[in-house]
């Protein structure tokens, strides 16, 4: 008869069982294979969040050997060392208006609001330097007055701090990888900010919300990249449950906007359903085809996957002010960024970026 201390022992096929389950979802994080997920998560006593921040701390090393993001780095397989005793480059703002954009705006295009919503795949380390100056020259394109950024590791952040320095910097995050907000100091001002945890999330994931004012107006910002993979369904919709209730719920004076790597299914959304006061922004303008698919592996090859996927995982969310007297902001534009291959023979990220702009109705 077995004894009572061995009766209370979880079972040979239970510990398997989960820890199988986890070298599935630290693989998907990471985009390692279950060899490689074993061997993190063994060595770090089958705790996750250890794991992860190990796994990532080791790339981050490997990145910094590099001469601090070089302008050009080289294609996959080859890195530049830093040069002993060169001196540090200087700051320089990779994000400052070029002369051709910093004319003196229209009254009209002043009150316009610019976004660029983005899952920069910082886990994808290869030629991390060159997409990631590659993101900086669509700031100097666009101008964007917020950028919503998912998938940030710290080495990413470090850059865009050094060289993006018109934008304030909101990170969701600190470990492993994290989304964040960047913020146009001459247009948008930051009043508050803060982190919503997702008490279920298996995968590190939380809500940025920052109340920023703009041009005199109250704004709303959100980002979130919810749970991957299609065995996560149930959580994704929780979370999303918990982004529109915080929508729905905003005063009636501020504009809420939501901007993001969802992973969401429509079926998935249909089940959850949006509030009357909520649109999808890609929806209330027309369904335009050519922004329908964000992450496409048959345009995209960052990902080499024996597969074509096709998915609109990345969605913009947007509630207009309704109380009286207050401007009221309209999506009027959307398209999608990011599609040109780098020097390097690889795309800024594996999704696409979101580029939509509002305008006072």
């Amino acid at each position: 008869m077995a004894s009572a201390s061995d009766s209370d022992k979880p079972s040979v096929s239970n510990v398997e069982e989960s820890r199988s389950r986890l070298c599935e979802e630290f693989a998907a994080i990471t985009g390692t294979d279950s060899a490689a997920a074993q061997s993190y998560l063994s060595i770090n006593g089958w705790e996750m969040e250890k794991a992860l921040n190990s796994f990532f701390e080791a790339d981050m090393e490997r990145i910094f050997e590099e001469e601090d993001f070089p302008e050009r780095d080289s294609c996959p397989g080859t890195k530049r060392k830093k040069v002993e005793g060169k001196p540090a480059e200087p700051c320089i703002d990779l994000t400052k208006d070029s002369p051709a954009s910093s004319r003196k705006p229209s009254e009209e295009d002043d009150g316009k609001l610019s976004v660029i919503s983005w899952n920069v795949d910082g886990l994808d380390t290869d030629n991390l330097g060159e997409r990631a100056r590659g993101l900086c020259s669509f700031l100097v394109l666009y101008t964007p007055d917020v950028v919503l950024l998912q998938e940030l590791i710290p080495p990413y952040v470090q850059y865009l701090k050094k060289r993006a320095v018109s934008y304030l910097i909101i990170e969701g995050g600190e470990e492993g990888y994290f989304t964040g907000m960047m913020l146009k100091k001459s247009r948008v001002k930051l009043v508050e900010s803060e982190t919503v945890t997702y008490p279920t999330t298996q995968m590190m994931r939380n809500l940025l919300v920052a109340q920023v004012d703009f041009k005199g107006q109250k704004l709303c910002l959100m980002t979130s990249h919810f749970e991957s993979c299609k065995a996560h369904s149930a959580e994704r919709m929780k979370q999303l449950r918990v982004v529109m209730q915080r929508m729905r719920e905003a005063p009636d004076d501020v504009t809420v906007l939501f901007g993001g790597d969802t992973n969401l299914r429509d079926t998935e959304v249909a089940k959850v359903g949006l509030p009357s006061s909520v649109c999808d922004v890609w929806e209330r303008l027309g369904k335009q085809e050519h922004c329908r698919y964000t992450w496409d592996t048959k345009a995209n090859n960052n990902k080499t996957v024996p597969y074509i996927s096709r998915c609109r995982f990345d969605r913009v969310y947007f509630r207009p002010a309704t109380k009286d007297g207050v401007p009221r902001l309209a999506p009027d534009h959307m398209a999608l960024v990011g599609l040109e291959k780098l020097d390097c023979g690889r795309f800024i990220s594996d999704h696409w970026g979101i580029y939509c702009s509002f305008s006072a109705g």
